[in-house]
């Protein structure tokens, strides 16, 4: 996908005219140039021309099921950012839309403020994989990637090897959903269980978080996986 400088252009996918009117005046309201699609062709059709910064999706469309869509577009546009906005609040439909490459999943009914955070953080994923930066600095985290130095506070903090490991993968998707999945098969080759992976995050917030135990750097979504916050 090519840089785009002008005003984000946001393809929005959904068969549902009210959602349509509402997701049209609201992401207009703050600046962003608007595209709609009904259904998976003429969203497919879109996204292949290169004018589409991001990508909201349902995944109840009228020709295709949404899963299908972020594959087709998955093969083409590895780091075009895609929100899933949909009714299936099941945790397998998050897990399974997250693995196949959505950035996030929204469940409806939801607040424009909350999507509103959720783009500005699939649009600072995007461009910190197209040039990522050798320092990464969220808050009282400021972590070089290039030395491997890991500051809390302006103190070094040292961790394992699998922290880092756990930490440097996060801090590539910083901002998105990480399904445990994912994160158990970049990791580990996928030849661990959860649990393992649950105790290098608690022993990480342990070392980062100010308070571990309402964690403000590593957030979890609840039986889907973690998420790192993105820097501000």
């Amino acid at each position: 996908m090519n840089a785009h400088s002008g005003p984000l252009r946001i393809l929005v996918v959904d068969d549902e005219p009210a959602i349509l009117r509402f997701l049209r005046a609201s992401l207009a309201s703050q600046g962003y140039v608007v595209t709609i699609a009904t259904d998976a062709r003429t969203a497919l059709g879109t996204v292949r021309t290169g004018a589409v910064d991001l990508v909201i999706l349902d995944l109840g469309l009228p020709d295709e099921d949404g899963l299908d869509v972020i594959r087709s577009i998955r093969k083409d546009c590895a780091s075009l950012p895609i929100i899933v906005l949909s009714s299936r609040d099941h945790e397998s439909a998050k897990v399974a839309a997250l693995d196949l490459g959505a950035d996030d999943y929204v469940t409806k009914p939801f607040g424009v403020d909350e999507l509103l955070a959720r783009i500005r953080a699939a649009q600072r994923h995007r461009l910190q994989q197209e040039g990522e930066k050798p320092l990464f600095r969220c808050g009282d985290l400021a972590v070089d990637l290039v030395s491997r130095v890991v500051l809390v506070r302006d103190e070094e903090i040292k961790l394992s090897p699998r922290e880092y490991e756990v930490l440097r993968l996060m801090i590539a998707h910083a901002g998105k959903v990480l399904t445990h999945r994912f994160m158990l098969r970049e990791i580990w080759g996928g030849d661990a269980d959860v649990q393992n992976l649950r105790i290098h995050i608690r022993a990480l917030r342990q070392k980062i978080e100010a308070e571990p135990e309402r964690p403000r750097h590593i957030l979890t979504e609840t039986g889907v996986g973690y998420r790192l916050r993105a820097p501000d």
